[in-house]
């Protein structure tokens, strides 16, 4: 580890314990800091970087923090982390109070994320059918639920031709809560049947 990274590491792990656990490991070319494995915080290139949401940018904007700027293929990539300087190191109690802040909206989105289930997280659905239902406009678990197996099908059918009969059993199998190999018999032969209908069209 470089001596930047170990200075700054040193630095936040015991100025942040009373958020809870601290730990750090290797990540986006950085390190994270995480609370108790909830990550708030990003170390790049020796600097401290406090995660953030479009909805509480003004609140880091107005502290003066710079937001992240990552280069991804040489094209600059605005990130929601906020750059922590050595003025608001100073402020201690701010900072501390801008660090729960972080923590709780991370702490946020993984509820929401645990709770609010994606596509990809169904049987069957992995994230490439997931990508082509979205391009489809079947973004979420109940769209694809209103359109069932054999419309989603064919709004898939209309973007990307030739998809296997297997796709068809995945889109069934995720409505039924099933593998798509363990469909029933007479479920399948029926999805079969169908499926050589509109491939005849």
């Amino acid at each position: 580890m470089e001596t930047a990274y170990k200075q700054r590491i040193s630095q936040a792990v015991p100025f942040f314990s009373p958020l809870g656990v601290i730990t750090t490991r290797s990540q986006f070319g950085g390190y994270s800091i995480c609370a108790d494995k909830v990550m708030f915080g990003l170390i790049l290139d020796g600097e401290l970087y406090l995660r953030g949401t479009r909805q509480s940018e003004h609140v880091y904007l107005a502290e003066g923090m710079q937001k992240l700027i990552y280069t991804k293929r040489g094209v600059p990539v605005s990130l929601n982390y906020y750059h922590v300087n050595e003025e608001l190191w100073l402020k201690g109690d701010r900072l501390l109070v801008l660090a729960a802040q972080s923590l709780d909206e991370s702490k946020h989105d993984r509820r929401e994320k645990t709770s609010s289930p994606r596509l990809k997280d169904l049987p069957n659905i992995g994230q490439g059918i997931e990508r082509l239902l979205w391009k489809a406009g079947i973004q979420d678990i109940e769209s694809l639920r209103c359109y069932g197996a054999k419309s989603s099908y064919l709004k898939l059918r209309a973007i990307k031709q030739n998809l296997s009969v297997k796709v068809l059993f995945a889109l069934e199998g995720a409505l039924s809560g099933h593998h798509s190999a363990a469909l029933p018999p007479m479920q399948r032969s029926e999805l079969l049947e169908w499926f050589e209908r509109q491939s005849c069209r």
